[in-house]
């Protein structure tokens, strides 16, 4: 039996422990413990280092540079996505104003937003449904009229003439034979061929995020917006939410008046290309709503693009529809956009073309989109916030 002992045997120490020192200093007061040692009591734990230092500093700048360029990182391997997101947010708040007019009508925003973004998608499959057939009937028919047109160049004067000077017979049949048995070239048709096919890839899952993150804003609108309200100081919560609703107001009035320009500028020159005869008139029709859905600048591209194609048909065909189409585009401008857009967003023209020209060289054509409900949305913080408050200085 073992019998603990009562008393510790002699000469036993106790085990050492390694501490870190403590700091005294003169203004310390020391307490006596029960085992009669006395302890400092520490208080204060002294000055600390001033936000002044130089290593202070130094730390502090390192670090916020670093935090700066992790976002950069971030930004710039996730450019992809932030577009994705924004072109998704333009949707929805595109989408808004109808989706609140059929709310107004009691019906419920989930089918008002089924609804909606229906009418989008269908708008957008029934273009490529119209596209992608009129590519592969022109690529067929060129592919079997190719022969005819190498055979007939080849049987004309001009070049025979020239082969008689210049050899150029034998000089192409060389440069096909090397391109034929070159590696490197049949090696670069393939990797175009499976380019073209990744980026078809890339756009078609491109289109789902933002068809998908449109659906997921649209439903979250509301939630989004009082969450963020509520980041605002509760003195000026009232201020943020009025400014807030009126912007995202301006850009869905603006997006469905443009819409309404689109469309209506691509019925006339659907009608127009049906009665003089310009080819593939529905599927330019397709063409000129989305051009004309970029403001400024849109209706003018789609026009000389049509007129370049009428120009196949006949001189007379291409003068008869850019006269009627850029006669529309003056009425357009003076007697239809203005009532259309009353209730969207105004800004002055040379800002207008300022930041189209701006959002274009930044984002490409979602810039060009986007520019002009920024801009009105910077002008009214300026007119709201800044000049507000420099009146009263």
């Amino acid at each position: 039996m073992v019998r603990r002992l009562r008393q510790p045997l002699p000469g036993a120490q106790p085990r050492l422990r390694f501490e870190m020192p403590p700091e005294y200093s003169q203004h310390e007061e020391f307490v006596e413990d029960p085992d009669g040692v006395s302890r400092p009591q520490f208080g204060d734990p002294g000055p600390r280092m001033s936000p002044q230092h130089p290593l202070y500093m130094g730390f502090m700048g390192t670090v916020g540079v670093g935090v700066a360029l992790l976002v950069y990182w971030i930004g710039s391997h996730t450019t992809q996505l932030l577009l994705w997101i924004v072109a998704a947010l333009f949707i929805a708040l595109g989408l808004e104003p109808v989706v609140g007019w059929l709310e107004s009508r009691r019906i419920p925003r989930p089918a008002g937003i089924l609804v909606s973004v229906s009418v989008l998608v269908a708008a957008v499959v029934g273009f490529f449904a119209t596209l992608i057939p009129t590519i592969v009937e022109q690529v067929t028919e060129i592919v079997e009229q190719a022969p005819v047109w190498v055979r007939d160049f080849m049987n004309s004067d001009l070049f025979r003439t020239l082969d008689d000077q210049f050899g150029v017979r034998d000089r192409i049949a060389e440069e096909v034979n090397k391109f034929v048995n070159d590696p490197e070239a049949m090696g670069g048709i393939a990797g175009g061929v499976v380019g073209f096919g990744s980026t078809v890839a890339n756009g078609l899952f491109g289109a789902l995020i933002v068809l998908v993150l449109s659906l997921y804003f649209l439903a979250a609108l509301p939630a989004m917006k009082k969450w963020g309200y509520r980041l605002a100081p509760r003195s000026r919560r009232h201020r943020v939410e009025a400014l807030s609703e009126e912007i995202t107001k301006s850009v869905g009035n603006y997006v469905i008046g443009q819409a309404c320009v689109a469309i209506l500028n691509a019925t006339f020159a659907f009608i127009v290309m049906s009665i003089v005869g310009v080819p593939f008139a529905l599927l330019l029709a397709f063409v000129v709503a989305l051009l004309a859905f970029i403001p400024l600048v849109g209706a003018m591209i789609a026009g000389v693009v049509v007129v370049l194609i009428a120009l196949t048909v006949g001189w007379q065909t291409a003068t008869v529809y850019g006269i009627c189409y850029f006669a529309y585009l003056q009425f357009e401008a003076y007697f239809i956009s203005p009532r259309i857009m009353q209730k969207a967003v105004a800004v002055p023209g040379a800002v207008a073309v300022i930041s189209v020209i701006a959002g274009g060289s930044l984002l490409g054509v979602l810039g060009a989109l986007i520019a002009i409900p920024t801009a009105a949305a910077i002008l009214l913080l300026i007119k709201e916030i800044y000049i507000v408050r420099q009146d009263k200085h």
